[in-house]
Parts: C-alpha cells; sequence; structure tokens
C-alpha cells in the first residue's frame, strides 16, 4: 500500500505534538488522517474507523497509551501501532511492545522517522 493511500490515526494530548506529526505525514503525501484526544477516544476511534497506522502517544488523561494499544489489539492483533512518546524509558518500551506496539519514536518526531514507521506497513522495506 502506497503512503498516500493510508488512513492514519493521531492520539495526543498535546496539539503541538498533534501537529508535528500531521505536519510530518502530509510532507510524505499522507492526507487521510484523523486526530484524538486521549487514549479512550483511540480506541473509540479505532474501532469505529478502522485506520491502517496509529500513532499513540503513551501519557494522555483517561486512558493512556499503552492501555489503549493493549485494547486496540485485544480486538484486531494486527493493529499497526507505533507509540510516540517523550519518556522513552526501557520500561515504557517494553511495556508498548507487550502491548501489541510494533515501533517506537522519541518525540519530537522527525519526518525521516515517520517515514521509517510508515515504510513497513506500506511495503517499502521489502
Amino acid at each position: 500500500m502506497d503512503i498516500s493511500e493510508l488512513k492514519v490515526m493521531i492520539c495526543d494530548d498535546s496539539l503541538l505534538a498533534r501537529k508535528n506529526l500531521r505536519d510530518g505525514l502530509k510532507g510524505l503525501g499522507c492526507n487521510n488522517i484523523l486526530e484524538v484526544f486521549d487514549g479512550q477516544e483511540a480506541v473509540d476511534t479505532y474501532m469505529s474507523e478502522k485506520p491502517d497506522v496509529v500513532f499513540l502517544d503513551i501519557v494522555m488523561p483517561v486512558k493512556d497509551g499503552i492501555t489503549a494499544a493493549r485494547e486496540i489489539c485485544g480486538v484486531n492483533p494486527d493493529a499497526y501501532i507505533v507509540m510516540v512518546s517523550s519518556v522513552g524509558t526501557q520500561v515504557h518500551l517494553r511495556e508498548a511492545i507487550k502491548a501489541g506496539a510494533k515501533d517506537f519514536l522519541q518525540k519530537p518526531t522527525t519526518p525521516e522517522q515517520i517515514r521509517n514507521a510508515l515504510e513497513h506497513i506500506s511495503g517499502g522495506d521489502e
């Protein structure tokens, strides 16, 4: 699948972090972008919209990203979740992987990091 065809959901309580990711995605040609504010919104929106890729922050109100990832992967074990956080400790990384995340990006993200994460889902690494 081409990057421009992907439906991507960004979940972060920081407006600036969402804008940074959105701008990076648009710069790569991705225009089908959903944005949500907290982990519960991420789970609900995932269930209704079925995005191809989910960028999830870890520390958020209502429900944290690890819990949201666990719930999403409980429904769809093949969900492609990329954790994006400024709290990139080894403990968080292990928890994210155990919850089902496929990748982990450190904030602030760069267009190159975003492209690399998307190439795995779009088949660009084959």
